[in-house]
């Protein structure tokens, strides 16, 4: 099934092939940027769903490895159809319980050598389906959030005011909105602690109308690189021994769980029939877990949890 790829010429308006351009064009503007800071390019792997399974499309998933900066950092577009939602994405919608869809998006997830620099996600994303009746309903999802393994404040209000900068012209509601989103959806409820500093979330957006929630898609996408990189030049070089590296490991476990357990996308790939090592390309190279971790009082690891994890605003 292709939904109405409609003729119209604006490149705003939020037909599925405009959408689509834009995706794509999103993933290259990141991953250049991320390759020059980095030093390392990355590899391009295209991908195709034979007709015939359940879900069909195609997709790029770009990935570096083992680099100076990055120790690994995926970014992927994909682009798919299958002939029913799975619960995962209609969970809200009961209506649409079984429908055909169409789905796009890019999603990255950012694993930095150095402890001192944030691990970062985003996702933006477009989902069509069509009702029993006909009706074709659109709707976006997406946002950025940021995963420090040591806090600092500035690295945190710079992320959230670039997050509130994107949404002020879509109505003072949004950021805030998207905020407490974020902090409610990127939260473990089995360890009663957020993923991290959060950012923005928001998902089955519509409300703008087709065209209007679009744009605000693209200016969470195109506000990315202003508000991640500038944070890994700032960090990237700083001296670092074993114990933060330790640290650093112990914590991503924290990403594995939360992407495992609770995340809504992983489970939407996976249920669906979506291509396995692109979902899980949000994963971290290396992870650890220990018993009862519990850092030392007044000791920057420490800080995390007292100071970077309570919700807080940052802007």
């Amino acid at each position: 099934m292709t939904l109405d790829h409609n003729h119209n010429n604006d490149v705003n308006s939020a037909n599925p092939a405009n959408v689509r351009a834009y995706l794509m064009g999103l993933q290259q503007r990141i991953t250049s940027a991320v390759a020059k800071m980095d030093g390392t390019a990355f590899l391009t792997d295209t991908w195709e769903k034979p007709p015939g399974e359940t879900l069909q499309g195609n997709g790029i998933t770009q990935i570096l490895e083992n680099g100076p900066v990055f120790e690994r950092a995926g970014c992927g577009f994909s682009h798919v159809r299958g002939p029913r939602l799975p619960p995962s994405a209609t969970q809200h919608r009961p209506e649409l319980a079984g429908a055909p869809f169409e789905a796009m998006g890019v999603s990255l997830v950012f694993h930095p050598r150095n402890p001192y620099v944030p691990t970062v996600h985003l996702n933006v994303r477009m989902l069509a389906a069509r009702t029993d009746a006909g009706v074709q309903v659109g709707w976006f999802g997406g946002g950025m959030d940021l995963t420090p393994f040591y806090g600092f404040e500035e690295d945190a209000r710079h992320f959230h005011r670039a997050c509130k900068q994107a949404l002020a012209p879509f109505g003072d509601d949004k950021y805030p909105r998207f905020k407490t989103w974020c902090d409610d959806y990127f939260y473990l409820k089995h360890r009663g602690e957020a993923r991290g500093v959060g950012g923005i979330f928001f998902d089955d957006f519509s409300e703008l109308g087709q065209d209007r929630s679009f744009e605000m898609l693209q200016a969470v996408g195109d506000a990315f690189n202003a508000a991640y990189l500038p944070i890994v030049e700032r960090r990237k070089d700083l001296p670092y021994t074993q114990r933060e590296r330790d640290f650093q490991l112990y914590r991503r476990g924290r990403y594995v769980e939360f992407n495992l357990v609770w995340d809504r996308g992983t489970h939407f790939g996976l249920q669906s029939g979506g291509r396995t090592e692109s979902i899980l390309l949000s994963m971290p190279p290396l992870a650890s877990w220990s018993y009862q971790n519990v850092p030392p009082e007044g000791s920057a690891e420490s800080a995390l949890y007292t100071q970077f994890l309570p919700r807080r605003d940052w802007v």
